[in-house]
């Protein structure tokens, strides 16, 4: 009988450390922003703070319905990016970021889920603005996330994001390898990226 309680206890607090993580996830720590505040831009396509990385609010759709995604998750500015500055609209316009990438094609082939080319990390192209960059997910954030090369360097690469965090950055940079013909970027999570020719 005790075994059970001590079962029942431990899913309790299995359950409540899941709902302390999900509430955390969601809360606005940072009290320099708001939620909705402008704190970037690329080309005229501003990037919003989030604040949680899990905090959403309503559905962004163009006026003739295209889904641009959960406004401000990361997905949200990369597609509003995409619409507004290159006019693109992806045929399967849902999913999460690390959706994004399809892990069935090789490097240079069609994604046509999304129409834009698809590279791996590392390819034998070289990564270049504008470019989507996708992230793997991790034990603490399962939908992985993307953003969008805003500079290439030889060594480095600059991002622009939307949603890393209530403190992170909206620009991170990561270092670029050329190994054995192929362009590598430094960062394990990183699967490849996407490409509008």
């Amino acid at each position: 009988m005790k075994f059970k309680r001590w079962i029942y206890l431990l899913i309790g607090l299995l359950i409540l450390g899941y709902a302390g993580l999900w509430s955390f996830k969601k809360f606005n720590f940072n009290t320099d922003f708001e939620v909705g505040q402008k704190i970037d831009s690329l080309n005229g396509v501003v990037v919003y703070y989030n604040g949680g990385v899990s905090n959403v609010a309503e559905r962004n759709t163009t006026a003739d319905g295209y889904n641009l995604g959960l406004k401000y998750q990361c997905v949200e500015f990369v597609k509003r990016y995409y619409f507004e500055h290159y006019n693109h609209k992806m045929p399967d316009s849902y999913g999460n970021a690390k959706d994004f990438f399809d892990s069935t094609l090789a490097d240079g082939q069609k994604n046509e889920k999304r129409n834009l080319t698809q590279y791996t990390n590392p390819s034998q192209t070289q990564p270049k603005i504008g470019d989507l960059l996708i992230f793997d997910g991790t034990p603490f954030n399962r939908y992985g996330h993307v953003a969008i090369i805003s500079n290439v360097a030889e060594i480095k690469i600059e991002v622009i994001q939307q949603n890393p965090g209530p403190f992170g950055k909206s620009r991170e940079s990561f270092s670029v390898e050329k190994i054995d013909g192929k362009w590598k970027i430094e960062n394990e999570r990183i699967l490849g990226w996407l490409r509008k020719e």
